[in-house]
């Protein structure tokens, strides 16, 4: 496995640890790490602190030229609201370690430039699946309702 998507399942397993939902992400720069984050919505009853929010948050202020540079490495496929945030700061790559439990607008970010690497790897993808299975009232609070309304695979 690549060492940041190593990294960025640490911090899945991290928030899984804490009781949150265990969705990891790391921000690279020239081959370091510059920020690192899990998803945070349960430990700090926030509406907003998914992994990708995290970890651009926990990279600090960056200048433009260094977001171009970035790789956002994530344990399953942002979301709408973490995929605005990679466009707003155009960060040009995104490393998917799951998109089989859930799928952002992969090909709009596509479309807009971002290069999408999807791994599937078997540790992300059981995990999201395990938590989904015995957490279904938090995965709906969230992202999963979107895209699970009356059987429905279209999101609102």
């Amino acid at each position: 496995m690549d060492r940041f998507m190593a990294i960025a399942l640490e911090e899945a397993r991290l928030s899984w640890a804490e009781g949150g939902i265990p969705i990891g992400s790391v921000l690279v720069i020239d081959g370091a790490v510059v920020g690192r984050g899990h998803n945070q919505r349960i430990q700090r009853n926030s509406a907003i602190l998914h992994a990708e929010m995290d970890c651009i948050e926990n990279a600090g202020r960056l200048k433009p030229h260094e977001y171009r540079k970035a790789t956002l490495y994530t344990t399953l496929s942002p979301c709408e609201m973490c995929s605005g945030a990679i466009l707003l700061y155009r960060i040009p790559k995104v490393v998917i370690g799951d998109n089989i439990n859930f799928k952002g607008p992969e090909e709009y970010l596509q479309k807009r430039g971002v290069q999408i690497k999807v791994l599937n790897i078997p540790e992300c993808i059981d995990m999201m699946a395990s938590f989904i299975e015995h957490h279904p009232d938090i995965w709906a609070e969230d992202i999963g309702d979107q895209y699970h309304l009356n059987g429905s695979n279209i999101p609102f």
